[in-house]
């Protein structure tokens, strides 16, 4: 008989013990895929709103969230007569309350913004969306919780605002936010003059360089990133996926503790057999290495099993009315092989003792084992 084949032969007749193991990987493979995906969409919705029609972000410099930073709005007019600029639209981003609802996003933004035409409007339009004026344009689930369409007054934060349209988006935040004219935005936040970033989108021919040479020379106060840079810069990016990994390393503890446990019950519950097989000609080699072999195919299982938990999960919750938008069940590749390597060296640490307890049986008194 070979090894591998002891080792299939070894789980078959260990259902029990090989079920529980793998339930242990699987979970920890499905809680950190799941995590990992949950504030990775987080993320990425957040990056979309920074990356619509542009290439680089211009914000105040050393400032712990973008919610802090103050940037001129003359700033967007000096960056739109620069010849290496197309587009430069300021946004100030807020929060609201509302009747029941303490906490809303607003996104104080220009009346050509391109958020208002990447968007579907289920009502009003773009024509009613002037700045200066106490209007506002809300999100589909927005418009959903505020009970409010177009035409209907609303209030938040300390003032009413007459709603110019409903607008679906593909973004979670934003499907579920307020945009407010930036001129109307910055009067109820006493922002008067400044916004939170703006958005550079580069003209034809030119590159990021010459927008963060001229904002450095100009501008020192204020610093510009382009997307993929702010994106593996930003403090509250790196927090949300430090903690996601953080949390699914945790739970690999777990699922590591589970593997341990298993293998040690298989190793104590048949002594005798190792026993056995170390007369029948087995090395001390073959029997840690039929070990480690159960465990990384105990792994194995549990792995696959994490993979078709954590796509199920994923995808039952973006199926609800309630989270459209804000969950996206894409995992990347790199998670996928983050998660598979970390089942693996699980699977060959919680086997480590229960191998090296094997592989030093003596099989004289193994076989008086009681």
């Amino acid at each position: 008989m070979t090894l591998w084949r002891m080792i299939f032969t070894n789980l078959r007749r260990h259902r029990v013990r090989t079920a529980i193991g793998a339930t242990g990987i699987a979970l920890g493979v499905a809680t950190m895929l799941s995590v990992v995906a949950l504030l990775g969409g987080a993320v990425g919705m957040f990056e979309r709103i920074l990356r619509t029609d542009s290439q680089l972000v211009v914000f105040e410099r050393n400032v712990s969230d973008l919610f802090f930073s103050n940037v001129p709005v003359s700033l967007a007019d000096e960056l739109k007569a620069q010849p290496f600029v197309r587009t430069a639209q300021p946004m100030l981003f807020t929060i609201i309350g509302a009747p029941g609802r303490p906490v809303i996003t607003c996104f104080g933004i220009g009346e050509k913004d391109a958020r208002l035409a990447r968007g579907t409007w289920l009502a009003g339009g773009a024509a009613d969306f002037r700045d200066g004026e106490d209007v506002v344009v809300l999100g589909e689930r927005a418009a959903s919780f505020l009970n409010a369409g177009a035409g209907d007054k609303v209030a938040l934060g300390l003032g009413n605002y007459r709603v110019a349209g409903v607008l679906r988006s593909e973004n979670g935040f934003e499907n579920g936010g307020v945009f407010m004219p930036l001129g109307t935005c910055q009067k109820a936040f006493h922002k008067d003059g400044v916004c939170s970033v703006v958005s550079v989108g580069l003209a034809e021919g030119h590159g990021a360089d010459e927008v963060k040479e001229w904002i450095n020379a100009r501008h020192p106060r204020m610093t510009a990133m382009d997307n993929d840079e702010f994106s593996r810069s930003y403090s509250q990016f790196r927090i949300l996926k430090t903690t996601a990994w953080v949390v699914g390393g945790c739970a690999f503890l777990l699922g590591g503790l589970s593997v341990t446990n298993t293998m040690i019950l298989s190793v104590f519950g048949r002594i005798r057999e190792l026993a056995i097989a170390r007369v029948c000609g087995f090395s001390r080699g073959q029997l840690a290495r039929m070990i480690l072999g159960e465990s990384l195919l105990i792994s194995g299982i549990g792995t696959v099993a994490g993979w078709v938990l954590s796509w199920a999960g994923l995808h039952l919750l973006h199926a609800v009315p309630q989270l459209q938008g804000y969950i996206e069940p894409r995992v990347g590749l790199l998670e996928v092989a983050g998660a598979t390597g970390a089942a693996v060296v699980t699977a060959l640490v919680g086997a480590l003792y229960p191998a090296w307890y094997a592989a030093r049986l003596k099989p004289a008194e193994a076989l008086r084992f009681e």
